[in-house]
């Protein structure tokens, strides 16, 4: 039972150190236009569509 708490707070641990990261990269992207905007997981045309102009069709 204690290995399963503890595996249980370190994933949710992971979990929000995760949001602190992506809330970094936002930040860091918003002080520094130069770099481009930052890039977020699952967002924007991937391998998988046909990406014809910037639309992405399935």
């Amino acid at each position: 039972m204690l290995n399963f708490l503890i595996a249980m707070g370190i994933i949710f641990g992971l979990m929000i150190g995760w949001v602190f990261v992506q809330q970094a990269a936002r930040k860091y992207a918003a002080k520094h236009p130069e770099f481009g905007a930052a890039k977020e997981e699952g967002l924007g045309c991937g391998k998988s569509c046909g990406c014809k102009g910037g639309l992405c069709e399935k």
